[in-house]
């Protein structure tokens, strides 16, 4: 236990006097406390000016003006809740949701069926309304599909969670996505966390996964860590915190292959400004676009939501940010791209002015 002193315990200690003269004698600083300051300035440089440096591209990288076509492709997509599978919303909901999308370049909805289990099964009383959503989907929005989300935490960072260096778990994974696929979804949108830069047993079972979606016909999805903004900063993150947030540029394209549909999750950035922020996006739209191939749709996640955490300012992280960063960024990389588009995360989170700055700056 570190036992303190109160400030009246102390004893008093002024300053030294020369004997003769009476003046004020400063302490000695010392080869060691000089060293000290010198180190301290010196690793302050270091953490700043990359820093500034850093913040300085990110507000360039904001600035400009957009360029022609940089608007919806009709490739867009929105992550839905839970509750429109397990019986809490009515034929009323999807009537409002219908007319929320009418006019916008909505094309996919990811559906929130899982979670799956830590040994990768699903159990179908998870999905019991899928049959009447897909329906009711199909009556009133015409040509929009329905995918099936399906998550869960792996154990990657901790004993707990959907283990997939075992080949049990990747077949019940399989297994889970094809009963999906009996169930009527028109696709599977995998959301599994957190997954390392460069892991090998998830790229094996998206390839035994595209295998079965190639021979029923419907889209194989996943969403996607954010890219490493600088080379093998996701090597020095995860040596330093044990949590590798981004995955390295050529991973992301290795995804990429092996999937139709890879949903970048562009946000929880720690950015304070929006100016940073879509900076940031703009910059992650352009790393995103140049690894993945044409026939690959890549989608940039819009914050539709608001909860201020570590890891996200809400003030910072907007959806007219985003909207502005994504335009930007394809603008300057692949303007003429065609399966190009944005996801919005998440509708039970989302406000009247989200959708306003996605319909005024996007579709």
């Amino acid at each position: 236990m570190l036992i303190r002193i109160a400030p009246h315990d102390r004893p008093e200690r002024g300053p030294e006097r020369e004997p003769s003269r009476g003046r004020v004698r400063r302490p000695a600083r010392g080869p060691l406390r000089t060293w000290l300051r010198r180190a301290a300035l010196g690793a302050a440089v270091l953490v700043l000016v990359p820093v500034l440096t850093a913040g300085i591209a990110l507000r360039a990288d904001y600035a400009g003006d957009y360029r022609d076509g940089t608007r919806t492709r009709g490739r867009d997509a929105l992550w839905l809740g839970h509750a429109w599978v397990d019986g809490r919303k009515k034929d009323s909901d999807v009537d409002a949701l219908a007319a929320r999308l009418r006019g916008t370049g909505l094309r996919d909805l990811y559906v929130h069926a899982g979670p799956l289990e830590d040994d990768g099964t699903l159990p179908p009383a998870r999905y019991a309304g899928a049959k009447w959503l897909i329906g009711a989907v199909h009556r009133e929005l015409p040509g929009v599909r329905v995918q099936a989300w399906l998550g869960d935490q792996l154990a990657t960072e901790s004993p707990d969670g959907l283990d997939l260096t075992r080949a049990a778990s990747r077949t019940a994974v399989v297994g889970s996505a094809r009963a999906i696929i009996d169930a009527g979804f028109e696709g599977t949108h995998f959301d599994l966390e957190p997954l390392h830069s460069g892991d090998r047993d998830y790229l094996a079972l998206l390839d035994r996964l595209r295998t079965l979606t190639r021979a029923r016909g419907v889209l194989l999805s996943v969403a996607s860590h954010q890219i490493d903004p600088l080379p093998a900063l996701h090597t020095v993150v995860g040596a330093l915190s044990g949590h590798p947030k981004y995955w390295s540029q050529a991973y992301f394209g290795e995804v990429a292959r092996r999937v139709d549909q890879i949903a970048v999750m562009s946000y929880d950035t720690a950015l304070p400004l929006q100016s940073l922020y879509g900076g940031y996006v703009a910059e992650q739209t352009a790393l995103a676009v140049e690894v993945t191939p044409e026939s690959t749709d890549v989608l940039m996640g819009l914050p539709f939501y608001h909860e201020t955490k570590p890891g996200h300012l809400a003030s910072a992280e907007t959806v007219a940010a985003a909207v502005r960063g994504v335009r930007l960024g394809l603008g300057r990389k692949d303007r003429d791209r065609e399966h190009f588009g944005v996801a919005l995360y998440v509708d039970f989170a989302a406000t009247d002015a989200d959708w306003t700055a996605y319909r005024k700056g996007w579709s």
